[in-house]
């Protein structure tokens, strides 16, 4: 199968739960010719400020335009690293945010954690690079009323997917493939 050209390294920025092997960003990480992934951290899983120097130090790895592609909580780190940081960023696509005034079901960290961990307050000021976000109508770690609310304060774009849930394998997704196109189309 032949790989995804990009001129633009992609950036892969994941989650919390950090790298699954059924994820779309896996998967697409796989297609991709030129790409890096943020590594999983040995250590304080929640800190922030940590999540943010593993992207920053993957950055400076890189030679040229970067398209970040980011998934839940990745969002959020990339948003707190745009706040601070600064490197030649074509654009990003950033997929399911999750919302940290919600009541998010058991098993995720709790609000009081976030805080506690730099998460909270989210920077909410316009991103210094295009971006798309994708959000869906049945998130349950996000309404779509939530993540407009984040776009229009980045300034990106939102893409309403419809009802896929937290666009991960625990809502039935795999292979995202309109995650692509769309980054095909950041990086023209």
């Amino acid at each position: 199968m032949d790989k995804l050209q990009t001129a633009a390294t992609v950036l892969i920025v994941p989650g919390l739960r950090e790298h699954v092997a059924e994820h779309w960003q896996t998967l697409l990480e796989a297609r991709l010719s030129k790409v890096r992934s943020v590594p999983p951290l040995e250590t304080d899983k929640l800190d922030c400020a940590a999540r943010v120097r593993a992207i920053q130090h993957e950055l400076e790895q890189i030679e040229g335009p970067v398209i970040l592609v980011a998934h839940s909580a990745g969002v959020l780190m990339v948003a707190h690293w745009a706040a601070s940081h600064g490197h030649p960023i074509k654009g990003a696509l950033l997929a399911a945010p999750p919302d940290l005034d919600a009541s998010w079901p058991q098993g995720y960290p709790t609000p009081e954690s976030l805080r506690a961990n730099g998460w909270d307050p989210l920077p909410k000021g316009a991103l210094p690079f295009r971006s798309i976000v994708a959000g869906s109508t049945n998130d349950h770690l996000a309404s779509l009323d939530a993540v407009a609310r984040l776009v229009r304060g980045w300034g990106s774009e939102l893409l309403n997917l419809g009802e896929v849930g937290h666009l991960n394998p625990a809502s039935g997704y795999g292979q995202w493939s309109e995650a692509e196109a769309l980054i095909l189309e950041l990086d023209r």
